[in-house]
């Protein structure tokens, strides 16, 4: 599992460390860490011996990382420049070293950008994990000069420019290829629009591992943790005992949102799956195995988590039916129209789990402030929601992220999907599949992460790089179950 810690976090964990090493050990770890991926990105397109590497130096501690390690690559044969963009405050015993090494280190105002000749790498260590708001106009243009050049650029702990506790980017940022980040991972490098940013990711473990909190602001389960939370039916299984989850959905303006979250319910590990709603006759043609009623919900038969909301329009029976399952005492996931439908007071003094799960809009509209500040802060939101509906929101986007109502747990990023997976009825998929592993009896924070993982990874793999449908996506679930469990 990745796990990722605030700055506030990390710099106490840095302090403490420092206190019992030598002075300057703890750069010299970074330094050497950042070292090794340079020269890992220089040989991949020839060798680190003669290529030509710029550094670009802000005043703080990762502008001082970069200099150490530019003098290491400049001891193996490396043309190093440090272009300085704060020349009077930057990190004066990296400067030592890199110009002792026979690197160059220049006040960056003075080169400027007009004959910027080969470069073979651009290391971006202008700002570090304490940097606020984007990169001033000078830095900007800076960047810019050397992005357009095409060598790959490599950030030092994170892009600069992007805000390393929340992921936002509120003006100029560098792009980076990839991201040497220090002794543990940022939330900025795993949510957008930052995650964007950073490309590839590369840990360095600089010893900070005791002084960290066992309680982290982020996480990012892999398919090792996905694995463990599967449910997998024993010798004494039978269908109620493996779970059955009743699919609230559709409508006459809608009635592919019926087969779609059926689709995916029947693919999330539950033993059957019950269909209430207008859209039988379409569930049985494509899922002859669906168990249908015409409602109320209430009526249908016993089952262990509901799924209501996709599909469903605003009508009265709608309105009904949403009212009708939130009134049971199991748990309940609620989706797309269904999201528009709930009565907030009920949600909230519910004593069965809640799962909401809004996509920015919907967000926005349950917050009662534009999507764009939804967009923008959207670790702010995930957590403001499931405080405020004391309930597990999973909120839907590019970054897919999932908080519990009690404001205690670490909120969970999900690092599978694709672009591709932005299309028509894919979030129907999700919430038949979420609601599916909810009645198979999983907590609904691991229900959640480990539907959108699935969901993410069942994506990629129809996907292939190409173009996908939801009903694409909810085929390839049981074969990215196989990759788990792999």
């Amino acid at each position: 599992m990745r796990t990722a810690y605030s700055v506030k976090t990390v710099r106490a964990a840095e302090r403490a460390l420092m206190a019992r090493l030598p002075e300057g050990a703890l750069m010299q770890r970074a330094a050497a860490g950042l070292a090794v991926a340079c020269g890992d990105l220089l040989r991949r397109n020839g060798r680190v011996y003669g290529s030509r590497v710029v550094l670009l130096v802000g005043s703080g501690d990762n502008g001082g990382d970069a200099l150490y390690a530019g003098a290491r690559l400049a001891r193996r044969g490396a043309g190093v420049r440090a272009l300085l963009t704060s020349p009077g405050r930057a990190h004066e015993g990296g400067v030592a070293a890199l110009r002792a090494a026979g690197g160059l280190a220049q006040d960056a105002a003075q080169v400027g950008t007009d004959r910027i000749g080969r470069v073979d790498l651009v290391v971006d260590g202008i700002t570090g994990i304490g940097g606020r708001g984007g990169l001033r106009p000078d830095a900007a243009a800076l960047v810019r000069a050397y992005e357009a050049t095409g060598a790959p650029i490599l950030a030092v702990d994170l892009p600069s420019g992007v805000e390393a506790d929340t992921g936002e980017v509120l003006g100029d940022a560098v792009r980076a290829d990839a991201t040497v980040t220090f002794g543990a991972y940022k939330p900025g490098l795993l949510i957008d629009p930052a995650a964007d940013l950073a490309g590839a990711l590369h840990l360095v473990d600089i010893g900070l591992g005791d002084e960290l909190p066992g309680v982290p602001d982020l996480e990012a389960l892999q398919y090792a943790d996905v694995a463990a939370l599967l449910p997998l039916p024993g010798s004494e299984s039978d269908k109620y005992r493996r779970g059955v989850v009743g699919i609230v959905a559709g409508s006459a303006r809608y009635p592919g949102a019926a087969v779609l979250a059926v689709g995916g319910a029947l693919r999330g590990g539950a033993g059957a799956v019950r269909y209430v709603g207008p859209g039988a006759g379409a569930v049985i043609a494509r899922h002859p195995e669906t168990l249908v009623h015409a409602g109320p919900p209430s009526k249908a038969g016993r089952v262990q988590a509901w799924v209501v909301g996709p599909g469903l329009g605003d009508g009265t029976d709608a309105v009904s039916a949403v009212a009708d399952v939130l009134d049971a005492e199991v748990p309940v996931l609620v989706d797309a129209d269904g999201l528009r439908l709930l009565d907030v007071a009920v949600v909230r003094s519910r004593t069965a789990p809640t799962v909401l799960t809004p996509h920015a809009g919907e967000a926005a509209a349950l917050l009662g402030v534009p999507r764009e500040e939804v967009e923008e802060e959207r670790l702010a939101a995930v957590r403001e929601l499931a405080v405020r509906y004391r309930s597990t929101v999973l909120l839907k986007g590019s970054t897919t992220l999932v908080a519990d109502g009690t404001g205690r747990a670490p909120v969970r990023v999900n690092p599978t999907g694709t672009p591709w997976l932005a299309t028509a009825g894919s979030g129907d998929v999700l919430s038949g599949l979420t609601g599916s592993l909810l009645a198979a009896g999983l907590d609904p924070r691991d229900a959640a992460s480990a539907g959108a993982y699935l969901h993410g990874l069942a994506a990629r793999r129809a996907s292939d790089g190409g173009p996908v449908s939801a009903q694409d996506v909810a085929d390839a679930v049981p074969a990215a179950w196989r990759d788990v469990r792999a």
